[in-house]
């Protein structure tokens, strides 16, 4: 089994080209769900809908989220009667977050709820968990104040400054059901190409999960998400920046070493190969720029040969 932990749209490409190199392995994904919000009343898990969207093949590759050849009517009608629509919520993907609401009114919890949503559009070669099936949200301190994870990316484009990240919620998070087997299990985990801060940051904060990642047998390799000191996508260089950081592939790397065997970079970084291995990891250097198909799945296919060591 591989397991791989992640959330963003780097992570769903990622994990798009993975399953079509996969054959016979099966897979586990571990997703963040700090990014949850609650909108109009609706619960709304962007991470978890963005990896069951790509893995199911109904995602907008153009954009990277939503649905493909989605409508906005419901936005358009709402906005009518004063409702804020600067999260965009198109009409197919308002039909997962309306189920998602009502299964959890009903008393479920999301890993039943994501077990279902996973289930009806057809995912069968994957197995996603949240990290948690408490309800937690990851919060940015800038100089404006505190905001909401998703309203510094999708409401303020990132503008204001960040002074500080922290997870509501998370002290009181245990793993959900199945995701410490998943890593104790495995014979490989992959920290998927996410934005460690908000995507990576609040899975390792979840009780019990870093402890089982330094304790499994499995190979714990990640997969860097800046190319050249910057994201392809996201805010990964301005959260780093303002909690003090380096922005390098490096520093990412230090912030895994305590159970990471093997980084893998972009050979725009080659550079930095040293520098990792100076801290005691292995360093893999390949293209890991996803930018069609073919690509993705090279590079998935990279990261399986060294399952085996080679």
């Amino acid at each position: 089994m591989i397991t791989a932990l992640g959330g963003g749209v780097g992570a769903a490409k990622f994990l798009s080209g993975l399953t079509g190199v996969l054959g016979s392995e099966s897979l586990t994904v571990i997703v963040n769900t700090g990014d949850d919000i609650r909108i109009a009343g609706l619960r709304i898990s962007p991470d978890v809908d963005t990896i069951i969207y790509w893995l199911s093949g109904v995602v907008d590759k153009e954009r990277g989220w939503g649905i493909r050849g989605d409508t906005f009517n419901f936005l358009e009608t709402v906005w009518r009667f004063g409702v804020q629509t600067w999260f965009r919520i198109g009409d197919r993907d308002l039909a997962t977050h309306i189920h998602r609401t009502h299964l959890r009114e009903q008393g479920f919890t999301p890993s039943q709820v994501t077990e279902r949503i996973a289930k009806g559009l057809g995912i069968g070669n994957a197995k996603i968990l949240p990290m948690t099936d408490e309800d937690v949200e990851t919060w940015i301190v800038t100089d404006e104040g505190e905001m909401h994870f998703q309203e510094y990316l999708v409401k303020r484009k990132m503008t204001p400054q960040v002074k500080g990240v922290f997870v509501k919620g998370i002290e009181n998070a245990g793993p959900a059901p199945g995701v410490i087997q998943a890593i104790e299990e495995a014979r490989l985990v992959i920290i998927c190409p996410s934005n460690p801060i908000i995507s990576i940051g609040p899975i390792l904060s979840v009780k019990g999960i870093r402890d089982a990642l330094r304790r499994t047998r499995a190979k714990v390799v990640a997969i860097s998400p800046l190319v050249a000191g910057i994201p392809l996508k996201g805010p990964a260089d301005r959260l780093m920046r303002g909690l003090g950081l380096e922005v390098s592939s490096t520093q990412v790397a230090k912030l895994y070493r305590d159970f990471l065997d093997e980084m893998v970079i972009d050979e725009k970084d080659a550079l930095e190969a040293d520098s990792i291995k100076s801290i005691g990891l292995k360093t893999l250097v390949v293209d890991t720029i996803m930018t069609n198909e073919e690509k993705t799945e090279k590079l998935a296919e990279n990261i399986l040969k060294l399952l085996n060591g080679l």
